[in-house]
């Protein structure tokens, strides 16, 4: 994009005298690789990026300041929102935070229930992610191929909360309901029929937990497809390889979490460093890259597919031989059951002042923080001893990743810059909320 004009001298001979402009390039607000209203201002010299200056405030819903004009509870649907890829791990880090506060714990039941439903999220996330972030680069088939173990994990969503995206299942001491005895199975259509009907209901048989069995033993081999497909084409791999190193030092100063900065060589993950839930009772590995380029960045995310097909293995064991509640027994906190209102009138006061003015938790702040997929997912929270926040401060990692954007970019291609919006993993609503 350079701008060349023709001038003459005084002599009036013709002398090619070469102008060399930076142009401003706007890429964005709809560019779909940004999940959201991203709007990056690009100062190009020819196709090589010098200065790249993200904005945000094109999306803005104000979560933080509606949290404070709500009862605690009802805030919960409002962090499936932010990172609408990673529902439940938002959840967790914003129930954690009301836990502290209120003085209590989950039943063991419900915190293995979130550990394994984090992983199904983190498992969901990297699903969206390779599919979308290899469209982006110009690989059609893995989408499509991510998609179809993608719906198969949203149907567990849908079966213990009645959504398949915004499940508001996470409650402060437990969780919403315990795990379907029976999964909804397909009905004959022209599209499903015969020994095809018969195929797509073979793992719904029995419970969500012989559901998620089934699953975990065929997910290894499709997670082996999606490596077929990218891991070693060449196409790939030319646009991945040495494309936005992130060194272990910017990684820190930037302050990067999840796979941005274990893609870099850091083994930094919450929980293992700070465990959570029942992640202190669970195996698995934490993946680490060694050149900090996007290529490290998605064997990273695709290895943590792998671990957390583990976990979910571990949990279902657990879960299977170890039934028990799955919320607290404090009416104060927790709705009481039907059969109880029928019988007790204070229980059935209880289920109207919580459904109604929620419950009030005493005065204090604290910081809960979960590993989220995209990396630490953290909620400050300020309580004055009402019913609803005094503050609520939200640590969304794609905010401080999209940060260093234009130290990373500057110098790569203009191309190279949807890569690195890809391997951010950046969804909008948690950035700009």
């Amino acid at each position: 994009m350079r701008a060349t004009s023709l001038h003459r001298d005084s002599a009036g001979s013709g002398v090619l005298n070469a102008e060399i402009r930076n142009y401003t390039l706007n890429f964005g607000p709809q560019h779909p690789a940004a999940h959201g209203v991203l709007r990056l201002i690009l100062e190009m010299d020819g196709e090589i990026v010098q200065r790249a200056d993200p904005h945000i405030g094109l999306l803005h819903r104000g979560t933080e300041k509606l949290a404070e004009s709500k009862p605690f509870n009802q805030s919960i649907g409002y962090m499936d929102r932010l990172d609408y890829v990673s529902m439940m791990c938002n959840e967790h880090a914003y129930v954690l935070a009301i836990e502290r506060l209120l003085g209590i714990q989950a039943p063991e039941r419900a915190q293995w229930i979130r550990t394994m439903f984090d992983e199904i999220t983190r498992i969901l996330n990297h699903l969206m992610w390779v599919g979308s972030n290899a469209l982006d680069l110009g690989a059609m088939a893995v989408f499509l191929y991510a998609f179809r173990e993608r719906e198969e994990l949203m149907d567990c969503y849908e079966a213990v909360s009645g959504a398949r995206m915004h499940a508001t299942y996470y409650r402060p001491g437990g969780v919403y309901r315990d795990l379907p005895e029976r999964m909804s199975k397909y009905k004959e259509s022209p599209w499903k029929k015969g020994a095809q009907l018969k195929r797509f209901n073979e793992w719904r048989e029995g419970s969500l937990l012989d559901y998620l069995e089934r699953f975990t033993e065929d997910f290894p081999k499709r997670v082996d497809e999606y490596e077929t497909l990218l891991t070693d084409n060449r196409i790939w791999k030319q646009r991945t390889v040495g494309i936005g190193v992130v060194t272990p030092e910017q990684a820190l100063a930037w302050g990067m979490t999840g796979p941005m900065i274990r893609g870099s060589g850091i083994a930094w993950d919450l929980r293992k460093k700070q465990p959570y839930a029942k992640y202190a009772e669970v195996d698995f590995d934490i993946p680490v890259g060694v050149g900090g380029d996007c290529y490290d960045r998605y064997l990273v995310r695709v290895e943590e597919m792998r671990q957390s097909n583990r976990i979910i293995q571990q949990c279902v064991k657990w879960l299977k031989a170890n039934p028990g509640p799955v919320i607290v027994d404090n009416f104060k906190v927790a709705p009481p059951r039907r059969e109880e209102m029928k019988d007790d009138m204070e229980a059935l006061i209880h289920h109207f002042k919580l459904f109604s003015e929620g419950y009030c938790v005493p005065a204090g702040e604290t910081y809960a923080a979960v590993e989220a997929p995209k990396g630490e997912f953290g909620c400050y929270l300020v309580s004055d001893g009402a019913n609803k926040p005094f503050r609520v401060k939200l640590r969304a990692p794609g905010f401080a990743h999209l940060s260093s954007m234009d130290e990373i970019v500057k110098g790569h291609m203009l191309a190279d810059v949807v890569a690195m919006i890809g391997t951010y993993d950046i969804v909008f609503g948690e950035i700009d909320r």
